[in-house]
């Protein structure tokens, strides 16, 4: 237990010093050009502001999505926690899992309360071919999310006899 909150606070703290090493350092990018830094033929760092959710949905919403989204990460990231307290000790996968997604939604947290959008800096590219920019905590959702579908697959695989689950 008190390892997966390590890991949670981890990954909040990592999310919230990478953003603003990167707001210290970049200029944020508008409609025209802006700094970015090119770490490899594909990825690069750039700094954009999301007001919206992932994929910037709600990004022109006029303002209401800031507290609407906040709340429902706030109500999300509650539900998380209480779900790893209630984890026997053996459920390793499903908490480190749930570990990482609440990390990830606590740093997107405290990006939209205290400065009204989620501060994105990674872009992904192939050619002309973008993903949307992201940062510290989507990857760690991200990784959570797919972590929780394997360990899914992983406990289903074992209740219909065709593998152990331990």
């Amino acid at each position: 237990m008190k390892n997966l909150i390590l890991i949670t606070v981890g990954i909040a703290v990592l999310d919230q010093l990478t953003k603003q090493m990167i707001v210290r350092n970049l200029d944020q990018c508008g409609f025209g050009f802006c700094d970015s830094i090119e770490l490899l033929s594909f990825l690069k760092l750039i700094l954009l502001y999301n007001d919206g959710a992932a994929f910037s949905i709600l990004s022109d919403a006029g303002g209401w999505q800031r507290w609407f989204l906040s709340a429902v990460s706030f109500a999300v990231s509650c539900f998380i926690f209480f779900w790893i307290l209630r984890l026997n000790s053996s459920e390793r996968l499903l908490g480190f899992a749930l570990a990482t997604i609440l990390g990830g939604a606590i740093g997107n947290l405290i990006d939209r309360v205290l400065l009204g959008h989620v501060v994105d800096f990674i872009l992904l590219h192939y050619g002309n071919l973008y993903f949307p920019t992201f940062n510290v905590a989507d990857t760690a959702i991200s990784v959570g999310a797919i972590l929780l579908i394997i360990e899914m697959f992983y406990k289903k695989k074992g209740r219909n006899g065709h593998g152990k689950n331990t």
